[in-house]
């Protein structure tokens, strides 16, 4: 598995690398500290990232979203300090697959990750519980054409998608390759004008999905 670790404290990256190691055992890494290691990657492939939101030169948020475009098959998990609503759902929004906060144990973190494999978004519990609250209070809209213009089996993409559930996972529940699903999934969010998993969720409640 290549990984990628976008992170500007030495002691947080080295941390991340354990982490990553104990939960999928062979790894590859490549470890930068800022927006500009990152563009200096090119057109290399990860299968999954960890990025930090508050770089030296910027937002993780910016390479969250660009990744999310570029590289759509590569698990985005946001790794850092902060767990307020504004951090938490502008990450969602760009496109994270999953949201750590990197003061929990190691041996939690290590876990949340081991969950990828078995298609399951890696969160810290303080994440999902904010999350949880905010589906609680979302009042859901009437599907519009945008939503009704879905395939039979690009709703059932949707419904997986919002579920946190991987591409890759995607593919072995409907028997499917990976890239069709991965085209699925760039139509949903093609038809519905939206970037993230967040707003797919939202887009599924709708429909009655969830």
């Amino acid at each position: 598995m290549n990984v990628l670790i976008v992170e500007d404290i030495p002691e947080s990256q080295d941390m991340l690398r354990e982490v990553a190691t104990s939960a999928f055992g062979s790894v590859e890494y490549e470890c930068v500290a800022d927006l500009a290691g990152s563009r200096a990657l090119g057109n290399r492939e990860f299968a999954l990232a960890l990025i930090d939101l508050s770089l030296p030169d910027g937002s993780g948020t910016e390479l969250i979203r660009r990744m999310t475009v570029e590289q759509p098959s590569c698990t985005v998990v946001v790794t850092t300090i902060y767990d307020d609503d504004e951090h938490v759902f502008s990450a969602l929004r760009a496109g994270a697959q999953g949201y750590l906060h990197k003061h929990e144990p190691v041996e939690d973190l290590v876990r949340q990750l081991r969950g990828i494999l078995d298609g399951q978004p890696p969160l810290s519990p303080a994440i999902a519980r904010r999350i949880l609250q905010y589906f609680r209070t979302f009042k859901p809209k009437a599907p519009d054409e945008a939503l009704l213009s879905l395939t039979a089996r690009e709703r059932e993409v949707l419904g997986l998608l919002a579920r946190g559930i991987s591409i890759a996972a995607i593919a072995r529940e409907l028997t499917i390759s990976p890239y069709t699903a991965g085209d699925h999934v760039k139509n949903i969010y093609r038809k519905l004008n939206i970037s993230s998993r967040a707003e797919a969720a939202l887009e599924a409640r709708s429909l009655g999905l969830l």
